[in-house]
């Protein structure tokens, strides 16, 4: 076991279970609150309708591009600092953006959040993995951090359309800062103290490469679908970060103590869950986004009218984690996956089919629930995937990999199926447009159907296991209190 790291022996695991959860409820939140005020922001911080999505691009770009990094520090120098860094970095960065009143001051802070995240992700789910044994204790955790993931969105969603009405844009990054302050104090007391930092443990050449690769290439990914392929910046930066992640390859597999080890993929459980986070990561994390555009640019709710929305897709989902414990305790891991997978493909079939220009909430509402379940049963179980049979002092670092994965996936997914959605739509308004975007949403959400089925394939990858250790007694001592 590594030295700072010891499972939760506390009267009230339960409470840093909350701690934990609260963490990813905070990036989850940031995710959707910026879509619904997007339009207010662009309007009074002066950006112009191509660069609004950099709204979006400067925290997607950060965050993913420091995730490996991010959890690799977790591990190196102590999981409960890094949480704190995290907590901290997103309290500033919200103070920042509030406060902006330009495009330049409002895109660091969406950066220096992005960096937040990229930190306090890894050190959370890191923490899951090493605070509850592996099993029926840790899946019940990761139940709790799913659930708090899922409510994320909604009240992003929700709390965007709400605050944005009430008190302006401002307030969508004001409401981190109460909550990052609480995390902080809240780390002192409920998160198990850090050992000694390693020290000249870290890879600075793998770091220094990886992180730059990773960085280029999903800034090539988001910037090309906004401006084109062609770009010279989007063809540089593609063509930079294929070098630094070549480069980074090779350091790996060379070095003596490497950022990222490459016989971690000799794990089928980590190396099959890696490879359907990917793919989760290229269709169904775009769900929320065809969603919003459905219900705003077709349907003409208010942001508030979107908010409450997208309450229903967050109840399928909580519902759907729920249901993911179960199955495996029931099923086993890989065909609960596959229930998930098959689950994901049939709810975004069921919202293309009702996405149609005279249609409703109501027509759409099967669908939602059919993929808010799936996503729900998928994103709990391929998370247990990649924590299964990990050591203990690379929890930190097999969570960032896996991250990094959805993030770039996520990256590269909205960028076809957002080309997909809009290559008919040029000189097109009004009625004539509604219609056009209707038809694109829809033929995103099949594309985005089909390619989702993939991630059966990686489900297949995983190993049959037998139940034994999801039906094992948990240890009543480190058992999460309800």
């Amino acid at each position: 076991m590594s030295p700072h790291h010891t499972r939760f022996r506390r009267p009230r695991p339960g409470w840093s279970l909350a701690l934990l959860a609260l963490g990813h409820l905070i990036i989850s939140l940031d995710f959707t609150i910026i879509y619904v005020a997007l339009p207010d922001i662009a309007a009074e911080a002066g950006f112009t309708a191509h660069s609004q999505q950099w709204v979006v691009t400067a925290y997607a770009v950060l965050y993913g591009g420091f995730l490996l990094l991010g959890g690799r520090l977790a591990d190196l120098v102590g999981r409960r600092r890094m949480f704190v860094l995290g907590m901290s970095l997103y309290g500033l960065a919200s103070v920042v953006g509030g406060l902006a009143t330009s495009p330049a001051p409002l895109l660091a802070a969406r950066g220096l959040q992005g960096m937040g995240g990229a930190v306090l992700f890894p050190a959370v789910l890191s923490l899951v993995n090493t605070s509850f044994a592996e099993g029926r204790e840790r899946n019940r955790a990761l139940t709790i951090w799913a659930m708090a993931g899922a409510g994320g969105l909604s009240i992003g969603s929700l709390a965007g359309g709400v605050l944005t009405q009430a008190l302006g844009w401002q307030a969508v990054f004001y409401v981190n800062v109460p909550l990052a302050a609480a995390g902080v104090a809240a780390a002192f007391a409920l998160l198990p103290a850090d050992g000694p930092a390693a020290r000249g443990s870290l890879d600075v050449p793998g770091a220094a490469t990886g992180t730059a690769g990773a960085i280029l290439l999903i800034f090539a990914v988001a910037h090309g679908s906004e401006s084109g392929w062609a770009e010279p910046a989007v063809l540089t930066a593609a063509g930079l970060a294929v070098a630094l992640l070549a480069a980074f390859v090779r350091i790996q597999a060379r070095s003596r103590t490497p950022l990222m080890p490459l016989r971690l993929f000799r794990n089928r459980s980590l190396a099959a869950g890696v490879a359907l986070i990917l793919t989760f990561g290229l269709t169904m994390q775009a769900v929320p986004f065809f969603l919003t555009l459905y219900f705003q640019q077709v349907l003409e709710f208010s942001a508030l009218q979107t908010g409450v929305a997208f309450l229903g897709p967050t109840l399928a989902i909580t519902a759907g984690a729920f249901l993911s414990e179960r199955l495996i305790g029931r099923i086993e891991l890989r065909r609960t996956l596959l229930v998930g997978v098959a689950a994901d493909a049939a709810g975004a079939v069921l919202l293309a089919w009702g996405a149609r220009v005279d249609g409703s909430f109501q027509t759409v509402l099967a669908g939602i629930v059919v993929a808010g379940l799936g996503m729900g049963i998928t994103f709990e179980a391929m998370w247990i995937a990649t924590g299964t049979g990990v050591p203990e002092h690379e929890q930190g670092l097999a969570s960032g990999v896996a991250s990094t994965a959805l993030q770039f996936g996520t990256a590269a997914g909205l960028a076809v199926l957002v080309a997909i959605a809009n290559r008919n739509l040029d000189g097109l308004t009004g009625a004539t447009l509604r219609a056009a975007a209707t038809e694109g949403i829809r033929d995103a959400l099949y594309a985005l159907a089909a390619l989702m089925l993939l991630g059966g394939f990686a489900a297949m990858k995983l190993p049959q296991r037998r139940n034994a250790a999801a039906e094992r007694p948990a240890d009543p001592a480190a058992e999460p209190s309800h």
